[in-house]
């Protein structure tokens, strides 16, 4: 890290927590899986905010990371919504005594 610049440092943090919210790495407190889709989407908008509010004031590289970093969260909570939708979708087996 410490050759990114401020705002790539920001962006990064920004995409590590999503990553978390997404159930895809473990918090690094608890050591758990733990998956918080609400916020993950809030983390997405934040950095849409960030893209939006700092075009044109970019480096070509800040901007890339920043886009690419956008586009692998939103892909992500894509498949975890989707996948979210079919789990509630399927019938649970029933008990039968």
């Amino acid at each position: 890290m410490k050759d990114m610049t401020l705002f790539e440092q920001l962006v990064f943090i920004l995409y590590t927590q999503g990553w978390e919210q997404l159930g895809k790495i473990p918090n690094p407190i608890t050591g758990k899986i733990e998956k918080k889709l609400d916020e993950a989407k809030l983390t997405i908008e934040l950095l849409d905010m960030l893209k939006e509010k700092t075009k044109g004031n970019l480096t070509e590289d800040e901007s890339r990371f920043l886009e690419y970093s956008i586009s692998q969260l939103k892909i992500n909570y894509f498949f975890e919504i989707e996948n979210e939708k079919k789990q509630r979708s399927e019938p649970t087996p029933q008990n039968q005594s």
